[in-house]
């Protein structure tokens, strides 16, 4: 099945400077042709900017969704704890995105699935996950995680997004 790999700022480094064969190298795996993308640009060095400000954030990084040794996504939380749209200092928000040939497979619930069980790990029980109202094909894996939708909030990139919450006992 899929694995997740830290996309770690030397990788960040790598990509966003243009070497993609280094940025391979130091993920280990193939990356997509077209990665990143415009929209990826950005929220990668959001990324990059907030682990050299913050060690925290390196800790709660985003990751690769490797396939067979091809990097089919990414996926992560928006931060360490307390970095969520509820601003819930006991909760992670995660997210993800996956590539267009790779949709509809169980890619997204595989890689979301083992976020939230890392986060659980951590002592983490409250998970967010917020999805564009239109965008059907991620409000159902959000749905079939056993998420609650909470409300609504304006993202300023996304524009209105539904907030879903879990919440698990402790194991």
């Amino acid at each position: 099945m899929i694995e997740l790999r830290p996309l770690t700022p030397a990788f960040l480094d790598a990509i966003l400077d243009g070497r993609r064969e280094a940025a391979a190298e130091l993920l280990g795996a193939e990356l997509p042709d077209d990665f990143p993308r415009e929209g990826e640009r950005g929220f990668l060095t959001l990324r990059l900017g907030q682990m050299r400000k913050d060690a925290r954030f390196e800790e709660w990084c985003p990751f690769a969704v490797v396939l067979e040794g091809r990097m089919i996504g990414h996926a992560g939380y928006h931060g360490p704890p307390g970095v969520n749209t509820r601003q819930n200092t006991n909760a992670v928000e995660i997210g993800y995105t996956i590539e267009p040939e790779y949709r509809r497979r169980g890619y997204a619930t595989a890689a979301a699935t083992e976020l939230i069980r890392r986060a659980q790990e951590r002592g983490i029980q409250h998970v967010i996950a917020c999805s564009s109202p239109d965008n059907e094909p991620s409000l159902a894996v959000i749905r079939g995680l056993g998420f609650t939708q909470t409300g609504e909030a304006m993202d300023e990139e996304d524009g209105l997004e539904l907030v879903f919450e879990l919440e698990r006992l402790p194991v």
